[in-house]
């Protein structure tokens, strides 16, 4: 190889490297963008993103979830009160799904999630999931405390659209939220 070739190869290590590094800083950035800065989930467009990878197993589930009386603990305890709250919810919406599975919050104290069902468990991971969300958060005033309304929508009775089956976990979760303020029961899965 000439010297002058070699000057050349050289001269352009700078312009590599600043534009390795520009496409790693802009990835992160997306990335960034993408989570909530509030619980560290996904937004809807990154939940919809990775979401729609996995309602194409059969034996997914698409799960909603809504802070109950949410506006309440806001105007009661403080908007402190209900981050917490809401950053409580996403992790332990979190914690329960797992790696398999994805989590987003799609806005204000809704939250959605798909898991795949592969050894038929998801209603007692749900059962887990709905009783630990209605404890009060870790370290944080007992008085505030919550249920979270779930509803759920499986691929293999649905089909495989995303937006659908939002949908029909949406249904779901309302049909769940009006049964318990209209008989006062406790709030339980639907969907299932």
């Amino acid at each position: 190889m000439s010297a002058l070739v070699v000057i050349l190869l050289l001269s352009d290590v700078p312009l590599v490297a600043a534009w390795t590094v520009s496409v790693l800083w802009l990835r992160a950035r997306l990335n960034a963008a993408r989570r909530d800065p509030l619980t560290g989930l996904w937004t809807r467009d990154g939940f919809t993103r990775r979401a729609n990878a996995l309602v194409n197993d059969r034996q997914a589930v698409v799960l909603l979830a809504d802070v109950d009386h949410f506006k309440h603990i806001n105007d009661t305890y403080g908007h402190a009160a209900g981050d917490s709250l809401l950053k409580a919810t996403a992790d332990r919406l979190a914690r329960h799904v797992g790696r398999a599975g994805v989590v987003g919050r799609l806005g204000g104290d809704e939250f959605a999630a798909v898991l795949v069902d592969y050894d038929g468990t998801a209603l007692d991971v749900l059962a887990a999931l709905r009783q630990e969300l209605a404890q009060p958060v870790d370290g944080g005033d007992p008085a505030v405390h919550t249920t979270v309304s779930l509803g759920l929508a499986r691929t293999a009775d649905y089909g495989t659209d995303l937006s659908e089956l939002l949908g029909f976990a949406d249904e779901s979760m309302y049909a769940v939220k009006h049964r318990s303020r209209r008989t006062g029961a406790p709030v339980t899965t639907a969907g299932a």
